[in-house]
């Protein structure tokens, strides 16, 4: 086996086939790939999308549907590549037979006047991503998340927003016409880890005005912190949403 240019050994291969099979374990609990399907992998450059489009390529060889893959990146003008590391991502997804194609954007629009922060970057990134998409007439996105973002997503929107809500493995958008799926929700960040080691990812550095000072960050430490306790904390904070108890929540307390 070859990808990215980097032979695998048998045990590697193992490894990387683990992942695979992984990935597809969340992809199968909430059905988020079907028969014809036509799906745009969203790529940063970060470890996550580019473990993702490797994994949805080697699922193609043995799953018994079958669907296709294409891939979009947005550069953006406040933090473009640089041409090594264009070249390097180009001759990734090569390797992988997925067609990818960039579209250059400001992450500032020019009618944004506020203070910059992570919500208003997520929210004009995906609004780039759904008009791509539906140039195209492609009505799944797959993006990069992983279990740890998942619970760490949970984890601020109940210190810092006050609500029980979480990032959902497969969410609809513009009444169903467009789906978000998160094909590596059951996947760990360390398993990706080591994927990105193995297969010598052409990771781009992140570029971001707020790297280092966000809430995500002081979740991690937590997390970290409770886990000394608990080696499960993770998957059991990804599970409790469907795990809910009614009867402890005022929002059931009149269903009868």
């Amino acid at each position: 086996m070859c990808i990215n240019g980097v032979y695998l050994n048998p045990r590697d291969k193992r490894r990387f086939s683990v992942f695979a099979k992984h990935v597809g374990r969340g992809i199968n609990r909430f059905n988020m790939i079907e028969e014809g399907d036509r799906i745009l992998i969203a790529v940063s450059g970060g470890k996550d999308s580019l473990a993702l489009a490797a994994a949805l390529a080697e699922r193609r060889k043995w799953v018994p549907i079958k669907y296709s893959l294409s891939a979009m990146q947005i550069e953006w003008r406040e933090f473009p590549l640089k041409d090594g590391e264009r070249r390097a991502i180009d001759r990734y997804f090569e390797s992988l037979r997925i067609p990818l194609y960039r579209v250059k954007a400001k992450i500032f629009p020019d009618s944004y006047e506020k203070e910059f922060n992570c919500y208003i970057c997520s929210r004009n990134r995906k609004r780039i991503i759904f008009s791509e998409a539906e140039k195209f007439g492609i009505k799944k996105i797959a993006l990069g998340h992983h279990m740890d973002d998942i619970v760490e997503t949970t984890l601020i929107n109940l210190l810092f927003r006050g609500e029980f809500s979480t990032m959902m493995p497969v969410q609809e958008f513009f009444g169903g016409r467009m789906k978000i799926i998160r094909p590596m929700c059951e996947v760990k960040e360390g398993e990706i880890d080591r994927i990105a080691t193995i297969l010598k990812l052409p990771v781009v550095p992140v570029r971001c005005p707020k790297m280092g000072i966000n809430e995500r960050n002081f979740i991690r430490s937590i997390i970290r912190e409770i886990e000394r306790k608990n080696k499960r904390v993770k998957e059991n904070i990804y599970q409790a949403p469907w795990n809910i108890k009614k009867e402890y929540l005022p929002l059931y307390l009149n269903e009868e």
